[in-house]
């Protein structure tokens, strides 16, 4: 488990923004150096080029990763977008905080316990593992026993995460506006004010408590899923503690029979879709760690922190987009997706039809009345391929509602979940269910 070596968190404002300092001193160092040694080769400089070299991916990553809390989350929120907002060169370097963040020493998880539940906390336990069994962004998970036998997951956040928040939102702000991260014009504030209002919501436990429980509540009599019931009287603010559910990696999967594996795509793509349209509310975080396999067959649902709630007036628009995209129409799809937010009226035609064509390429699964085979499936490839040109269009820098980010990275990693386990789901048949009735009937 080397993810998961422990690294103490910095925990006050002043050494994680030195921190940063060092890591942008490095990067704005690497980018001048790469723009002279174009010029020396005869190339006009690049700055974009430049700054975006793996060195600097290195360094960015690295940096984040340091520092966990706020900055990393900040870093995994704006790689989420697929490319609607930022270059995917950027984007590319900041997925790599996917991956499990280091942990904590075992003198700063101590002091945690000890400030969130009194200094004489491990009289509660027969056993409290030191070692995590996972750790993130904003914190890490113990496994422990209570003195009656009960089986926990004790989910510990970072020291400082909560109190660094706006300092980290400021830093990293002031990095990506760094010259050749970002399009000179494009206005990153929206996106990072919704990152910090997230962050705060992350950030606080006893938010994600009442989601941990809702969500069982919603799914107690769905045998698809099973969701951690809560345990109350060791969660705070900074301290979530659950039940202990034996599981195994969703990618266990993998080995299953194709029944077996489009059984789950189908179940997850189907509580997608019931998240949008009929519970309220969103997990927007498809991390593969969050989707375990009970020895039930059922799948595990964790971390709710990034739930979001869905009004009935936005999961309305959805429908609506939804009709329009089985029903291929193409004007329709065009003005519904003025009112979600991808863009305005005001920007250029041919831009708003570029974006519209690709909405229509990304859905054609959706209309497909066979089974769909995620396994063969080429569409992420063939529409970075047909996204060229937008991409590269400076006209086009435009930032999207957060819950339209949030509802993409969902349904991504939806994708890549099924394309993983090479399952094959008739999507047509889930998706016609929550159209508008007149749309629905238009499969290929």
């Amino acid at each position: 488990m080397s993810e998961f070596q422990p690294r103490p968190v910095p925990e006050r404002a002043l050494s994680r923004n030195l921190h940063m300092g060092r890591v942008a001193g490095g990067m704005i160092g690497a980018t001048l150096g790469g723009a002279v040694a174009q010029m020396l080769r005869g190339n006009r400089p690049d700055l974009a080029q430049a700054a975006l070299s793996p060195a600097n991916a290195l360094r960015l990553a690295g940096g984040l990763a340091h520092l966990r809390g706020a900055a990393m989350k900040l870093g995994q929120m704006l790689s989420m977008e697929n490319g609607l907002v930022l270059p995917a060169e950027l984007t590319a370097i900041l997925a790599q905080l996917q991956a499990a963040a280091p942990a904590m020493p075992p003198r700063q998880l101590k002091a945690m316990l000890s400030a969130e539940w009194g200094p004489d906390w491990a009289r509660q336990f027969q056993r409290f593992d030191v070692q995590p069994i996972a750790a993130a962004s904003i914190g890490q998970v113990h496994r422990a026993v209570l003195r009656d036998g009960q089986e926990l997951a004790i989910k510990v956040q970072f020291p400082g995460v909560a109190a660094s928040i706006d300092s980290d939102i400021a830093t990293l702000g002031r990095l990506l506006r760094m010259p050749g991260l970002l399009p000179r014009d494009l206005d990153i504030a929206p996106l990072l004010a919704e990152g910090r209002a997230q962050l705060y919501d992350e950030a606080d436990y006893t938010r994600e408590a009442a989601a941990l429980s809702a969500y069982g509540a919603a799914l107690a009599d769905d045998a698809a899923f099973i969701v951690p019931r809560l345990h109350a009287p060791l969660s705070t603010a900074r301290i979530l503690a659950m039940e202990f559910i034996d599981s195994q990696p969703i990618d266990a999967l993998v080995t299953a029979p194709q029944a077996t594996r489009d059984r789950a795509a189908r179940d997850l793509i189907s509580l997608v879709l019931r998240e949008i349209f009929a519970l309220g509310q969103m997990q927007t975080d498809p991390n593969f760690a969050n989707y375990r396999l009970a020895p039930d067959g059922r799948i595990v649902l964790l971390d709710f922190g990034a739930a979001r709630s869905i009004s009935a007036e936005v999961a309305e628009r959805y429908r609506a987009l939804l009709g329009a995209l089985l029903a291929c129409d193409h004007e329709a799809t065009r003005a519904r997706m003025i009112e979600i937010g991808y863009f305005t009226a005001s920007h250029p035609g041919a831009r708003q039809a570029l974006i519209t064509d690709l909405a229509l390429q990304a859905s054609a699964p959706l209309r497909q009345a066979s089974a769909y085979d995620f396994g063969r499936s080429t569409l992420i490839a063939d529409l970075a391929q047909a996204g060229q040109a937008l991409g590269q269009a400076r006209d086009f820098w435009h930032v999207p509602p957060a819950d339209l980010l949030f509802l993409h990275r969902k349904i991504g990693g939806m994708f890549l979940l099924a394309q993983r386990l090479q399952a094959q789901v008739a999507l047509h048949r889930l998706v016609r269910v929550w159209a508008p009735e007149a749309d629905a009937e238009h499969p290929v």
